[in-house]
């Protein structure tokens, strides 16, 4: 029997949570035990969201001054290649007699999609409205 699991970006690195390597690495281990759990008579296919990484990622690429940012797309390609490896390394760990690959794919959006005009996915932390406005004077 094939199974798919989709695990959200929040579930791997949780709001109100630090945003940190341990962290995730500590929410994709509880995963993986559950998920090696059931992976001895299933074929499993995994997919997960990205959003608190690639928010991350971009806040800590916007600290650094010296060159620009790279683009959200390329963002999403790096965290998705993290979080694959780290899934690929626990679940290895779990299950060293079974094969485990991942792939990353592209998706190709329309830019004229309605949905652009009112956007309603968040990346990276949320703020309060106290945060926000101190951030936006200091980032202008």
């Amino acid at each position: 029997m094939k199974i798919v699991v989709a695990l959200g970006g929040n579930a791997l690195l949780r709001r109100g949570e630090a945003l940190s390597a341990e962290n995730q690495l500590a929410n994709i281990r509880r995963a993986a035990v559950q998920l090696a759990r059931i992976a001895p008579s299933k074929e499993l296919m995994l997919t997960h969201g990205n959003g608190p990484q690639v928010g991350l990622l971009a806040l800590q690429a916007a600290a650094y001054a010296a060159a620009d940012s790279y683009s959200l797309d390329v963002l999403g390609a790096q965290t998705d290649g993290m979080i694959g490896y780290l899934l690929e390394q626990e679940l290895g760990n779990l299950l060293p007699d079974r094969p485990i690959a991942k792939l990353m794919t592209r998706v190709q959006v329309d830019p004229a999609d309605p949905a652009f005009a009112s956007p309603t996915k968040p990346i990276g932390p949320v703020y309060n409205a106290m945060q926000a406005e101190r951030i936006g004077r200091e980032q202008g």
